[in-house]
């Protein structure tokens, strides 16, 4: 039997950075929420603490969303859940360091799988047990529009991404809206120092990296405005300029 109190929402890649200001904001929105995670244990507890702190329930499961069978597994679990799943965020990715002369076919693979294979396969199955109001929302970045030779695999992968979402968009309107964020300069990745960091941002129109709380603000408007589908929102501090 189906709990109406909440419905369920189901972030990937929650347990830090990016992911975890989602599944926070939509357990500040009265969401359920199921947190998925990879192998981010030593972040998963702090997380999941800080979620059952908004008074709302809070699932999670670990999976390596590269395979379909785990990717049945997740779902399986997900089907024991009281509460009908109406928001799929997906935040998982991976960015692989490595130019076209170099990058080993294993990483362009493994980028793929995961930054655009799952996210496909997790929209298929959280459509079928999505209703009409049903809500996907994938996580791109500046960097589709751009040519980072250092990260080929990243960038045509999230290119593929906002792609995907179109497609989707279309396929499975009028009943389910499927809606892309592309963030700028959020979060430093362990790929570069800090004097990298600085640099970068220094370049920005705005001269500032981008706040997770404006991230977290396109989240709610795509959410809460029922005339967008198929959009992708860049948030990059004018990054899209230079």
């Amino acid at each position: 039997m189906v709990d109406e109190k909440y419905s369920l929402a189901l972030v990937t890649g929650a347990a830090h950075r990016l992911g975890r200001a989602f599944a926070l904001s939509l357990a500040q929105s009265g969401y359920a929420i199921l947190l998925h995670y990879r192998s981010s244990e030593m972040q998963v507890g702090q997380t999941i603490a800080d979620l059952r702190s908004e008074g709302v329930p809070i699932y999670q499961f670990g999976a390596d969303l590269t395979s379909d069978v785990e990717i049945n597994s997740l779902f399986k679990y997900l089907d024991t859940l009281p509460y009908k799943l109406k928001v799929l965020v997906n935040s998982a990715s991976v960015m692989l360091k490595g130019d076209s002369r170099e990058i080993s076919m294993s990483d362009w693979d493994a980028t793929f799988a995961l930054n655009l294979r799952a996210p496909f396969r997790l929209a298929q199955k959280a459509a079928e047990r999505m209703g009409p109001g049903g809500v996907i929302i994938n996580i791109s970045d500046i960097g589709a529009r751009k040519n980072w030779t250092d990260y080929p695999a990243y960038v045509i992968s999230k290119s593929g991404l906002e792609t995907l979402t179109r497609v989707l968009a279309k396929t499975y309107a009028p009943e389910i809206r499927v809606n892309a964020i592309a963030p700028g300069l959020v979060l430093p990745s362990e790929n570069i120092t800090q004097d990298e960091w600085l640099t970068l941002l220094d370049r920005l129109p705005l001269k500032h990296p981008v706040s997770i709380n404006d991230v977290i603000a396109v989240l709610e408007f795509l959410l809460t405005n029922e005339s967008l589908t198929g959009q992708v929102i860049v948030v990059d501090g004018g990054y899209s300029l230079i």
